[in-house]
């Protein structure tokens, strides 16, 4: 096995045997997996709705103003792509790696390591657009989103689920037990999760927060679902999603690698 890893191959459509296999195992459980984005933008829509934008007002936007309500609906979209591809690839695929010994089952089979994690990654990415039209479902029932614009969500689930997929897989590679994602979470996920204009508008944030928030993907992946689905798009649309184009494209290459380096080195 270890002769078949040494070379570097790309990937090619047996990757597709590494999502049919997560898909077969998530059916099993799609229930449970169901609940949360089906039930989790209601809560926050319904708390923050009826309680916090009685006291926030309405919101400033280019092109206008919008409820508080509507102003973090595509938010929330935003953060469960996040945490869906995230978790994925970091917890799930953990357990898969190193408890189930599946990546060295699969390892076994003509499927190559960059196969194995490209297969990864891509179900990570569609866990992301899962999650993401249960959430448009619901939030289209508060009337919180613009048609036709607001299907462009789904794409962006996937671009946005691939981000982040990948950045989960690096860490996935280089922590040494599955107790220790609790540092990438802290320190990675929960400031973004705070900063990233998901509760509130950046121009509340002093200079430097703002330009360190710039550097977040989140912010970017917020910026595109808020435009879409608020059904104003504008320049910084095209912006943000070639900043999560980029942000793809690089840690894509740094994911293969990182995992080569663990699982053969």
């Amino acid at each position: 096995m270890t002769r078949r890893l040494a070379p570097h191959n790309l990937p090619t459509r047996r990757l597709l045997r590494v999502w049919q296999r997560n898909w077969l195992v998530y059916r099993q459980t799609w229930l449970i997996s169901f609940l949360p984005p089906l039930l989790e933008p209601g809560f926050y829509l319904l708390a923050f709705g009826a309680g916090l934008a009685q006291m926030v007002g309405p919101i400033a936007i280019p092109g206008g103003t919008v409820s508080y309500t509507a102003f973090i609906a595509p938010a929330l979209v935003a953060i469960n792509i996040m945490q869906s591809a995230f978790f994925e690839t970091t917890y799930a695929s953990f357990v898969r790696m190193y408890y189930q010994k599946t990546f060295a089952a699969m390892l076994a089979t003509p499927l190559t390591l960059e196969e194995v994690i490209t297969g990864e990654i891509l179900w990570g990415a569609s866990k992301a657009v899962i999650g993401s039209a249960l959430m448009l479902a619901v939030i289209t029932g508060f009337g919180l989103v613009h048609y036709p614009h607001a299907l462009l969500l789904l794409p962006v689930a996937l671009l946005g689920g691939l981000a982040f997929a990948c950045a989960g897989m690096i860490f996935t590679a280089i922590v040494p037990s599955i107790e220790t994602f609790n540092l990438p979470v802290f320190l990675f996920i929960t400031p973004m999760f705070l900063f990233s204009a998901t509760f509130f508008p950046l121009d509340n944030l002093p200079a430097w927060a703002q330009l360190f928030a710039q550097i977040l993907p989140l912010t970017h992946l917020v910026e595109l679902c808020r435009t879409l689905a608020l059904g104003r798009p504008a320049v910084s649309t095209l912006i943000a999603c070639a900043y999560l184009l980029i942000w793809t494209l690089i840690l894509f290459p740094l994911a293969i690698f990182a995992m080569r380096r663990r699982l053969v080195h």
